[in-house]
């Protein structure tokens, strides 16, 4: 990828696209799959949307994998009961999709599951379809970790499930 192409997709990306990609009705049904999932499931799913690279980071080189682990860490993610919290990082810009798990989530699932449930976004995306490969991939990833992390009753909810767009 050309570091030119790249820097001016990432600064004409405005949190404009992010609502155009998601517009709020998007969002409400994001976040009830994501409340949903958790009823199903012990593990915690927060989906974090980035139109951008905020612009030191843009200046710095940094990719969007490590943009989310950042993130990973400011919102806690990492900090849930059974260490089973999961990021879905989307970043427009660089047209990627990141996930990052904790320990158990992480060593839980293979590597191919993870990469199944991004295909499903990026390859919606590439079509310009957002939300409903947001959504799919949502389903798949509740279903897996509810294969692995079965609900037991009555759990607390660590993490929000309202999507963010920063």
């Amino acid at each position: 990828m050309n570091k030119i192409s790249r820097f001016c997709r990432h600064l004409f990306t405005s949190s404009a696209a992010a609502r155009k990609a998601f517009p709020a009705q998007a969002l409400q049904a994001i976040q009830a799959s994501v409340a949903a999932g958790e009823k199903q499931h012990r593990a915690e799913v927060r989906l974090i949307i980035e139109p951008a690279l905020p612009f030191g980071d843009l200046i710095q080189g940094t990719h969007s994998r490590a943009r989310a682990r950042e993130l990973f860490s400011l919102y806690r993610v990492w900090d849930t009961e059974e260490n089973c919290g999961v990021l879905v990082y989307i970043n427009l810009a660089d047209h990627k999709v990141e996930i990052i798990a904790d320990r158990a989530s992480g060593r839980a699932l293979t590597p191919a599951d993870w990469k199944s449930v991004c295909q499903t976004m990026t390859e919606g995306f590439a079509n310009g379809i957002y939300a409903q490969s947001v959504l799919a991939a949502l389903e798949k990833l509740n279903d897996l970790l509810h294969r692995h992390f079965p609900g037991q009753g009555a759990s607390t909810n660590e993490l929000s499930d309202r999507p963010l767009i920063v």
